[in-house]
């Protein structure tokens, strides 16, 4: 059920990529954060009346506390005139409007159709949307910085890339060099209706030596075996392969989260890679300095697939670590830090640090 209520804009807090941060008051209420989304419901301004989606804050779900505007009632007309037909979130109040990359009106449309395979290209597949700034810090990293990283956002969790200011950060520091949203996701360079033409759009469109895929905030799990959304993980990787790439997927690691399912190797990466995944990829693992982390990563490592389903490999995930250091690039995931977690972001940065050395006799 939705929940609803009506309030007055009254600051700015902040701005860019068609998302606006606002301060909204509501009757009987402290004022409270909201996100306007400039290509849905158009610009919002201080005294402007709002009718916010509140049902997220009301059941303390993860929005990081804030409102969703629904609509303008100060500047009702909006009129969307951007190229394109294709529908996101289609059949809903928030549809919007974009031109696919694929599509005949677009400009890479004959390139991409023509296009059937990813050519060897090495694909990162993550779960997480924390996963990405590690993997990308190591693609640079391990490249010397000479690899073009694309990262495609799916639709398995928040849809619009505009929230994601470490999509944003990544892009503006020169770690992330172009973005594709594919599904029902929107907002990055180029919109693709599906995985497989969104990787062939980061290839033809975006010229990508390094693809990272990856949903963005907010994956959703209820503890149960295949109830969360990161099982696209092994479907992802079906279709890499499907399409020639050379897929790479981030294990989820922690032996800092209190949850059993979650320490050491995640319940999610086990039925992901070992029940959801029909191919083949590489799994990359970090150079742990503790050897008890080490062995019991083995031992579940032996009961989650087949020993010749996939390439088990080892890499020292640190240097995407000082990478992130050295451009400024703080991280967290589920609120730990690399300090506190070391393992979960050394793995990703470890599959960055193994996509460069798939590419790298491209890069010589």
């Amino acid at each position: 059920m939705i929940r609803s209520r009506q309030g007055v804009v009254t600051k700015i807090l902040s701005g860019r990529d068609n998302l606006t941060v606002i301060e909204v008051a509501i009757a009987g209420e402290d004022d409270n954060k909201a996100y306007n989304y400039d290509l849905l419901t158009g610009p919002a301004n201080p005294g402007d009346s709002v009718v916010l989606n509140t049902t997220a804050v009301a059941g303390k779900l993860g929005t990081g506390g804030a409102h969703f505007v629904m609509a303008n009632i100060s500047r009702p007309n909006r009129d969307a005139a951007e190229a394109g037909h294709i529908m996101k979130m289609r059949y809903s109040p928030a549809q919007v409007k974009v031109l696919a990359a694929e599509e005949p009106a677009s400009p890479w449309s004959e390139q991409i159709n023509g296009q059937n395979s990813l050519g060897g290209t090495p694909v990162i597949i993550g779960e997480l949307h924390s996963m990405l700034a590690p993997a990308a810090a190591g693609a640079k990293a391990g490249s010397a910085g000479k690899a073009r990283v694309v990262y495609m956002m799916t639709d398995g969790a928040a849809l619009p890339l505009a929230l994601s200011d470490l999509a944003h950060n990544l892009k503006k520091c020169g770690l992330v060099d172009a973005t594709i949203t594919c599904g029902h996701a929107f907002g990055g360079d180029w919109e693709a209706v599906n995985i497989y033409t969104g990787l062939l759009t980061a290839l033809i469109a975006a010229r990508a030596d390094i693809i990272i895929v990856a949903m963005g905030p907010g994956i959703v799990g209820t503890g149960s075996r295949f109830g969360f959304t990161g099982v696209e993980q092994g479907e992802i990787i079906n279709a890499v392969n499907i399409l020639e790439g050379r897929p790479v997927a981030i294990p989820r690691l922690s032996f800092a989260d209190r949850r059993e399912r979650h320490h050491g190797l995640s319940h999610h990466t086990a039925t992901a890679l070992g029940k959801i995944c029909l191919t083949s990829c590489a799994v990359t693992f970090p150079e742990l300095a503790n050897p008890t982390w080490t062995a019991l990563l083995r031992e579940q490592i032996a009961g989650a697939w087949p020993a010749e389903k996939h390439a088990v490999v080892t890499e020292n995930g640190q240097p995407a670590l000082d990478e992130l250091e050295r451009r400024g690039i703080r991280i967290t995931s589920m609120g730990r830090t690399p300090e506190q977690d070391p393992a979960f972001f050394l793995a990703a940065g470890a599959a960055g640090i193994h996509a460069a050395k798939l590419m790298q006799p491209a890069i010589d």
